[in-house]
């Protein structure tokens, strides 16, 4: 019988109020809480922080305050990773972003989300003493390639994958897959126009 953990990062439907997720959730608040208190010029601890607070940090990385995340356990960072300040990671499942990435102020990345259907949304025979959360949840993991530029205020919705060297234009929800290598902007997001590869 698998965990609700397991559940989780498989994309099933999880009771998101069991122990061990709020234990994550306290364990990120508490490194969060600390990290969006450190000036800019502390770069060492802020670092220190972060490398605890993810499940993995490369090079040269720098995420502006206030930051937050849900977990931070599920998030994974490449090399030469600039994400703005006030971005919000919600990491139920994982978030993995490539090398040489632009994330700018004000993005938002989900990976948690509910089944459309009301019927499919409510946990059946639910009541306040059941210890039960009285929707169903699941979680779809995000990643974003080597190269990209996600603009200000962009919303990534769960289960989305942004290829390789793409550019996201401002305030797009991407609701969608963006292959490699093109411009894409809007709600919902779409390709405008492809970049030279040569130019990656």
């Amino acid at each position: 019988m698998k965990s609700e953990l397991e559940k989780c990062l498989a994309g099933e439907w999880y009771d998101c109020h069991d122990p061990v997720f709020l234990e994550f959730k306290t364990r990120a608040r508490n490194l969060m809480k600390e990290y969006n208190s450190l000036p800019y010029e502390e770069k060492e601890k802020r670092r220190e922080v972060l490398a605890q607070l993810f499940e993995s940090i490369g090079t040269n990385v720098s995420v502006g305050n206030p930051f937050i995340c849900d977990y931070g356990r599920n998030i994974s960072l490449g090399d030469n990773v600039s994400i703005n300040m006030n971005c919000t990671f919600v990491d139920c499942n994982k978030i993995t972003v490539g090398s040489n990435v632009l994330i700018s102020s004000n993005v938002q990345i989900y990976t948690a989300t509910h089944p459309v259907e009301l019927r499919d949304r409510l946990t059946p025979e639910w009541t306040s003493e059941s210890g039960e959360y009285f929707c169903r949840t699941y979680a779809l993991p995000v990643t974003i390639g080597d190269g990209c530029w996600i603009g200000g205020g962009v919303i990534i919705l769960p289960g989305v994958t942004i290829g390789r060297g793409s550019v996201i234009g401002a305030g797009s929800v991407v609701t969608k897959d963006i292959p490699e290598n093109c411009v894409a902007a809007g709600n919902p997001c779409r390709i405008l126009r492809r970049i030279n590869e040569n130019d990656f």
